[in-house]
């Protein structure tokens, strides 16, 4: 039998988004459901969450979702994940983008979901008219099995995030430094662990690092990511982690090809699928 967890989210994946059946959130999602996305934080499935999954079906007509890697560790389940498609906004412009959400439900529906999407990347490929390719598949999601925790590797996470640099995994598109921020402090909002597979949400706060010229200021800056990362021998050495470069770009008053439209443009989430 599947694990009750992850056929859930197999009809998170396919009968909601896949068929863009929003009456299906009604089944999956608790009515005070919470989506925590860079510094917003929206209560209410019908309310916020709706709403913002109707625009983003508007603007991507076909707008697919594949399922990078899932973890589980019973009560939490981390999904790694590209979406795609065509903007109806942009002349038919393709794009492809990764993310990476943390769930909490209540053993029948989900409660809650930290995540974080590439805008950035998207809003590059809406623009240049260059579509990145959308990263493989994993082989078997939806026969994922609950694993039990493993403190030690969730303390080698702790102590990586705290030193910065992202070092062993890969980073938002690959395409950017490491460190944009060198973080006087991390506050971790929520990690989890499934044997050496660890999952993440967490806030960067302090001076930028100066290493990309679109991330420049004075003071202190702040960065929300997501990542699912692999640890061996005390030592993050795969995964891949998601940042809001594209919100902090906004915080620090940063210009950028006018590719973005829709809800997100003026500050609000939207600008992609939740």
């Amino acid at each position: 039998m599947a694990e009750p967890f992850v056929a859930l989210m197999r009809r998170y994946c396919i009968d909601y988004t896949a068929r863009h059946d929003l009456s299906v959130c009604d089944d999956i999602m608790v009515p005070g459901y919470t989506l925590h996305m860079g510094v917003h934080d929206l209560a209410g499935r019908d309310e916020f969450y709706k709403p913002a999954a109707a625009a983003q079906f508007r603007q991507f007509p076909g707008l697919c979702l594949t399922v990078n890697e899932i973890i589980c560790s019973g009560d939490r389940l981390a999904m790694r994940f590209t979406e795609h498609g065509a903007s109806a906004r942009h002349d038919g412009a393709r794009a492809s983008w990764g993310g990476v959400g943390l769930y909490r439900w209540d053993g029948q529906r989900l409660l809650e979901n930290h995540v974080e999407q590439d805008y950035l990347a998207r809003r590059r490929q809406l623009a240049d008219g260059h579509p990145d390719p959308v990263e493989a598949p994993a082989v078997a999601p939806w026969d994922t099995r609950a694993v039990p925790a493993d403190p030690a590797a969730e303390e080698a996470v702790r102590a990586w995030l705290a030193a910065g640099d992202l070092a062993g995994a890969t980073v938002d598109d690959g395409r950017g430094p490491h460190r944009l921020i060198t973080p006087a402090r991390t506050e971790i909002g929520v990690l989890f662990s499934a044997g050496p597979r660890v999952a993440f949400h967490a806030v960067q706060q302090g001076p930028l690092a100066g290493g990309d010229p679109r991330f420049a200021g004075d003071g202190e800056a702040m960065l929300h990511l997501a990542g699912v990362v692999g640890v061996t021998g005390a030592q993050v050495t795969s995964g891949r982690v998601i940042r809001d470069r594209l919100g902090l770009l906004r915080r620090l008053g940063s210009r950028e090809p006018a590719a973005s439209s829709g809800p997100a443009a003026s500050g609000r989430p939207g600008e992609g699928r939740p």
